[in-house]
């Protein structure tokens, strides 16, 4: 199976999909427990939400499922969130707490290891050269990486998440700008709650990638599933009606902040 997906655009405007994909190879599949086999915890139809949206846009997305190996996770283990509940490089659990492994079928140091250089890495050489490549071309490189997840998830946080929830690690990711006109759009759509840097701050691929001194602009966009899902539990079915009229406001934040890039580059040092 090839790991990962990458479709190279003229934007400068690159979209990574960590968590979409569904693929498990059989011999880890058969280590999985029935909780496990369920892959609850994908990004469920995130990639056809924001499919044709802005189709000059880079795409690196990862076909693999985040139980073989989290894709948006340090490759040390370090954990995102220090003293919270989350869920590791080699998920033990899924998002409830419940272990996701059959009995004694747990990953090992040196299986980690194999799935860091199958899938992970991979993945990742995949996007610093999208990255470099769109770089080179603008002068700059707007990172924007998408996300969903349950909109409850007691294991995690307590009570119900926004719609939309931006992380830029605190504003240290991304230009001013680039933060301001991704919020400015979400707080202006009617019924939709946003939250920037709450819960969620952005994970290790906006945190690693993000460097604005350097010309590298990274964001991520966390959607509650509720803001597009029938229901939040298998089979996790898609609202064609609340899609569309989600992929109206994705659709206006990718266009914006493709015609945010080029001032970008002159509020570098």
């Amino acid at each position: 199976m090839s790991v990962v997906e990458t479709s190279s655009g003229s934007s400068p405007v690159i979209l990574a999909f960590p968590h979409t994909g569904t693929a498990v190879p059989p011999d880890i599949l058969v280590r999985l427990n029935a909780e496990g086999r369920l892959l609850r915890d994908t990004d469920w139809h995130v990639e056809r939400l924001y499919d044709g949206l802005l189709s000059e846009a880079s795409v690196v997305r990862a076909t693999f499922h985040r139980y073989v190996i989290d894709a948006n996770r340090d490759p040390s283990g370090e954990s995102l969130y220090p003293g919270q509940n989350t869920t590791g490089l080699v998920p033990l659990t899924d998002f409830d707490g419940q272990p996701i492994w059959r009995e004694g079928a747990e990953p090992d140091a040196a299986e980690i290891a194999r799935r860091m250089e199958t899938f992970h890495a991979p993945y990742h050489a995949a996007l610093a050269a999208e990255i470099e490549r769109v770089k080179e071309r603008h002068g700059v490189a707007i990172l924007y990486d998408c996300h969903s997840i349950r909109s409850t998830i007691p294991f995690l946080f307590e009570g119900r998440l926004p719609d939309f929830n931006i992380g830029t690690m605190n504003g240290t990711t991304c230009a001013p700008a680039v933060e301001a006109a991704v919020a400015g759009f979400c707080t202006a759509a009617a019924d939709y709650a946003t939250v920037v840097n709450g819960r969620f701050k952005g994970g290790w691929t906006t945190r690693h990638y993000g460097r604005p001194e350097r010309g590298v602009h990274a964001i991520q966009m966390e959607l509650a599933q509720a803001s597009h899902l029938a229901e939040e539990v298998p089979p996790f079915a898609l609202d064609t009606a609340k899609a569309e009229r989600l992929r109206a406001v994705l659709g206006a934040i990718l266009a914006r902040l493709a015609d945010l890039a080029p001032s970008l580059k002159e509020v570098r040092p």
